[in-house]
């Protein structure tokens, strides 16, 4: 029998390094003081809507979050997003964070994604001991990449399963964080529905501290929309928009590839 369309949903656990993007001096802890925040207003939900998520968490903020990271509920897939947000060394980050991230969790992580999505080579990512990455954004980002030839859907290459954000059917619209950010929900829900039915998949990724207060640090309206209590509204409407409407399963990205690895 066919696997439903799976839904997963993922949280980039990061330093809120964003305003430094922007001019903004802001040290180490407050950059982890603001994840966290947002960081506890995203659980809130996840844990009210009883659904899995995947978190992609960096070595800083583990190191920085012992606590939470021994006491993550099981149902929640732990994987790595490199050592520190705002640079990386593939010959010592890739190892690293996973190393840290099992020590502290006694959990075994299989999965990698690298911050900003910017590209890691495969062979370092395989020697480091990873089964999977979701680095690829299939679309173009001015400034950032230029990947519209890039597939869609998750492909095994090198090694290693990618499993790619994803992006709308027909244009390749992305539907990552910005997009739920900026998009009437309405829009953003059918764009979900469409991707699902098409692709059979749909991977969400946030930041934590999108949910917690931005108003103070000089970021542009696109950026900082929602801050103020109403991307947690509107996260909760989606996940009970897909609940509601029985458009897939919601599960983790190791379990996911654990299906593909199966053939379901």
């Amino acid at each position: 029998m066919k696997s439903a369309p799976a839904i997963i949903l993922t949280i980039d656990v990061e330093e809120c390094d964003i305003p430094l993007e922007y001019g903004y001096d802001i040290d180490l802890e407050e950059q982890l003081d603001q994840s966290r925040k947002g960081l506890e207003q995203f659980m809130k939900i996840i844990s009210e809507a009883q659904v899995p998520c995947t978190i992609f968490c960096t070595g800083v903020y583990a190191q920085h979050n012992v606590a939470w990271i021994k006491d993550l509920d099981t149902k929640h897939e732990l994987a790595s997003h490199g050592f520190y947000h705002s640079h990386f060394d593939p010959k010592t980050d890739l190892l690293s964070s996973r190393l840290l991230l099992e020590e502290l969790s006694g959990r075994k992580v299989v999965g990698f994604r690298m911050a900003r999505m910017q590209h890691v080579e495969e062979a370092d990512i395989l020697q480091a001991g990873y089964t999977y990455h979701s680095s690829l954004n299939p679309t173009w980002i001015p400034g950032r990449y230029n990947h519209l030839k890039a597939s869609k859907l998750p492909f095994f290459e090198k090694g290693l399963w990618n499993i790619p954000a994803s992006v709308t059917p027909n244009f390749r619209i992305p539907l990552f964080w910005l997009a739920f950010k900026n998009f009437p929900l309405v829009i953003f829900r059918q764009f979900c529905k469409d991707t699902l039915k098409k692709h059979g998949f749909l991977n969400l990724y946030f930041h934590p501290w999108e949910f917690a207060d931005l108003s103070k640090y000089p970021l542009p309206a696109h950026v900082s929309r929602g801050s103020k209590g109403e991307l947690v509204s509107k996260l909760k409407s989606l996940i009970r928009y897909f609940q509601e409407e029985g458009l897939g399963e919601f599960i983790t990205m190791e379990n996911f590839v654990k299906q593909l690895e199966n053939g379901k």
